[in-house]
């Protein structure tokens, strides 16, 4: 029991990366349209910090987590800085309506897409295990990753979006 709580924490801690580390790669680009039918590109968003967040309707946790990237991305935009929060649901197909009626009755302004088609997934959480959350640099690095949420994490995402802004 004792290692199997060692090895989940093992891995927890392992899906924690740091803005100061060296990046993760570069991040797959894709184009989708967002649930207003806009579409959305990543590449277009270069010279940004782009944190993606993989939910779902059906994720407690994620629910608990959109309202945090909801005011960091309101918070970014009050200042005019060039950040971008994209929320990508991993909802069956058929969620689309569900997906695009939470985000109005709770009134998220940031980016929100279905990967109706799963295609964008499998390149970012092959274990599509979410909550997960990417944090992609201005040069379309991905510099920081985080599987899960736990309250507080969004103080940890203003460190690194802060970091990349200043560097």
């Amino acid at each position: 029991m004792i290692r199997s709580i060692a090895i989940c924490m093992g891995l927890a801690l392992s899906c924690v990366q740091d803005a100061s580390a060296t990046t993760l790669g570069q991040a797959p680009d894709f184009t989708i349209r967002d649930v207003n039918n806009q579409p959305y590109t990543l590449s277009d968003h270069r010279g940004q910090v782009v944190v993606i967040n993989f939910w779902a309707t059906w994720c407690a946790p994620c629910l608990v987590e959109l309202p945090h990237l909801n005011k960091l991305h309101m918070g970014y935009a009050g200042l005019g800085k060039p950040v971008q929060v994209l929320a990508i649901s991993v909802d069956e197909a058929r969620q689309g309506s569900a997906v695009r009626a939470l985000v109005k009755s709770r009134g998220y302004k940031f980016t929100v897409v279905h990967d109706k088609e799963t295609t964008i997934v499998p390149q970012y959480i092959p274990s599509k295990s979410i909550p997960y959350t990417v944090i992609v640099d201005q040069e379309g690095n991905i510099v920081y990753t985080k599987n899960g949420y736990t309250p507080g994490d969004e103080d940890k995402f203003y460190h690194v979006i802060e970091k990349l802004l200043n560097e």
